[in-house]
């Protein structure tokens, strides 16, 4: 890659990010099916622009919080995928030990401050930490993921007022995929939708194709500048398509077969991996990125199947006990 333009490397980057993202989420996925991984993986296969386009626009210091489709969210934030997969197969070195599955994936030393398995309860955590970062005047900012089945829940009112009315530093970034669970989210959401409602509480929203990782990039890159800036919270629409069903186990018959094939032709990788070759970069060199984080998930599982089980006694770490009776 040598000679290649700082941008041209940066997009590089975004392309390593995204075919790590695919390739873990492929092996989560198998590994559910295959039994090797107890629990429900929600895979995000389609949706890998959204993460990396925005996550590429911050520090390793600003937090982000995810939902239970957050494998993305956390890999593109700088989370180890390693940890991550002991983690979603219960093994000690997992990133919460092997007590909190694919639903839960934390790593506070990169700013990830957690995936959720309730829908919308990273809203009104990403506002109290952006609470928090103003309180103590930490030059940081939160990017909250969220999906357009969360807009139709109390957390997000609640959260789009409490930023808005205290101009808190978050960046709110809906993936809307267009599916809540297994149903059409526009037969179940009333109104304009959630730009719409987001601007209702004085939240500033801006609509980006969540399929185009550049484009989410340069959206996302003029939204932080202005919340770095004190501009107050802003609300980042992106419009995506899960490939995949709500969980690896679900075959998405609810879809028409012709708008998923639809959807895959808008896949984020190939479209940058197009502009890169465009730029000059060797489609071998593209294919071998794709087969180094394939190799890389792939040797994650391996060690995954092969690390031990947490000691039993770790059952009793990491578990709150202020407040509790004597």
């Amino acid at each position: 890659m040598s000679g290649t333009s700082n941008e041209t490397a940066r997009r590089m980057a975004m392309l390593r990010d995204m075919a790590r993202i695919r390739a873990f989420e492929r092996e989560a996925v198998a590994a559910m099916r295959s039994g090797e991984a107890p629990g429900v993986v929600h895979p995000s296969i389609g949706q890998e622009g959204v993460a990396v386009g925005v996550c590429a626009n911050l520090k390793r210091a600003d937090r982000i919080t995810s939902t239970h489709r957050g494998h993305g969210h956390a890999i593109a934030k700088g989370a180890d995928a390693r940890a991550m997969m002991l983690e979603l197969h219960g093994r000690a070195g997992g990133s919460c030990g092997g007590k909190g599955g694919s639903m839960h994936i934390a790593d506070f030393a990169v700013g990830m401050l957690g995936a959720n398995g309730v829908v919308g309860a990273g809203i009104p955590i990403a506002c109290g930490a952006a609470q928090a970062i103003r309180l103590t005047k930490e030059d940081a900012i939160v990017a909250c993921f969220f999906g357009d089945g969360a807009v139709n829940r109390g957390p997000f009112l609640e959260g789009m007022n409490w930023a808005a009315l205290y101009r808190l530093p978050v960046l709110f970034v809906c993936e809307d995929n267009g599916f809540a669970a297994f149903t059409r989210n526009s037969a179940v959401t009333a109104g304009g939708g959630p730009a719409v409602r987001a601007e209702a509480c004085g939240v500033p929203a801006t609509a980006v194709d969540g399929e185009d990782v550049l484009a989410v990039d340069a959206v996302t890159a003029d939204l932080v500048a202005r919340i770095r800036a004190g501009a107050g919270p802003q609300f980042l629409h992106a419009i995506c398509y899960r490939w995949e069903g709500h969980t690896g186990t679900d075959a998405a018959a609810y879809r028409p077969a012709d708008e998923a094939a639809a959807a895959r032709g808008r896949d984020a990788i190939r479209r940058l991996a197009a502009v890169l070759e465009a730029e000059g970069i060797a489609a071998g060199e593209i294919a071998g990125i794709e087969a180094q984080a394939a190799a890389e998930m792939a040797s994650h599982r391996a060690a995954a199947m092969a690390a031990p089980w947490p000691d039993p006694g770790a059952a009793y770490s990491d578990v709150q006990d202020a407040g509790a009776p004597a």
